[in-house]
């Protein structure tokens, strides 16, 4: 797949509908953001990652000198819009100019390159663009079965898998996400993470998933065309009746903590 041109056909497509929008219409797939708040929120990751790639930052405190240097959200989603594509703009720059092995920063610990950005941002582009679709009461466009897999794998091995090294882990059961028109198939533990957070003090319980080993088998199943599952995956409203989720009760609680957890 052709990232560069996924991140720029997205973030373009995200911003000529919110250009449209209501700037105070709420988004359903983050009910604490509205429209302007989601095309402000694209436009300050990609600034920032564009940043990163450019700055090559070397230390937290250097990553998050980044991270605060955003200004206040403009009045206006007019006026985001130009900020937007400027933003944009210097992120594939960048991804264009380095190859994904080249080493920068990512708070994905295990991997620390270009190629994570890269990746990420592919997915993270998509589903804000179905966002501002549903946000704005159109029809949401397809996911090409490239990127609707790789959203997948992201949500597995990255999204879903993340988990503080202070932190203990439980699992509590095997599911099966199965593509049914590509056969695409993910088998994953679903559990929890919890703990006290040693800096703040503060009592944590998340849930989590992770591959499952080999010779595992699901106790539940979920089920649907490879688009339709990543929505799912990401918590972005698949088309009603287009997933189906079968198995134990103990299993179906866990898919459905995960998933209300969400990913913004």
């Amino acid at each position: 797949m052709d990232r560069i041109q996924v991140i720029a056909q997205e973030s373009d497509r995200l911003a000529e509908v919110l250009a449209q929008t209501d700037p105070a219409a709420r988004v359903p797939t983050c009910p604490d953001w509205d429209a302007a708040a989601l095309l402000w929120h694209v436009t300050g990751v990609h600034r920032f990652w564009a940043d990163v790639l450019a700055q090559d930052p070397q230390t937290e405190a250097e990553v998050g000198a980044l991270e605060q240097g955003g200004s206040e959200p403009p009045g206006s989603i007019a006026e985001i819009v130009p900020l937007r594509a400027a933003a944009t703009a210097d992120l594939l720059a960048q991804l264009r100019t380095l190859p994904d092995d080249a080493p920068r920063w990512s708070w994905w610990e295990p991997d620390q390159t270009v190629g994570f950005t890269r990746r990420m941002q592919t997915y993270e582009a998509t589903m804000h663009r179905i966002d501002a679709e549903l946000t704005a009461g159109v029809p949401v466009g397809p996911v090409a079965a490239g990127v609707a897999a790789g959203a997948i794998d992201h949500c597995v091995d990255v999204l879903w898998a993340w988990k503080p090294d202070w932190a203990e882990e439980e699992q509590l059961a095997i599911v099966e996400l199965v593509a049914t028109d590509t056969d695409q198939r993910w088998l994953v533990e679903i559990g929890h993470w919890f703990g006290t957070g040693p800096e703040s003090g503060n009592a944590f319980d998340m849930a989590m998933a992770v591959r499952a080993g080999e010779g595992a088998t699901g106790a539940a199943t979920i089920s649907g065309p490879a688009a339709q599952l990543s929505r799912w995956a990401w918590g972005r409203h698949p088309e009603a009746g287009a997933i189906a989720i079968e198995g134990t009760a103990d299993a179906r609680t866990a898919i459905a903590r995960l998933i209300e957890q969400g990913i913004q």
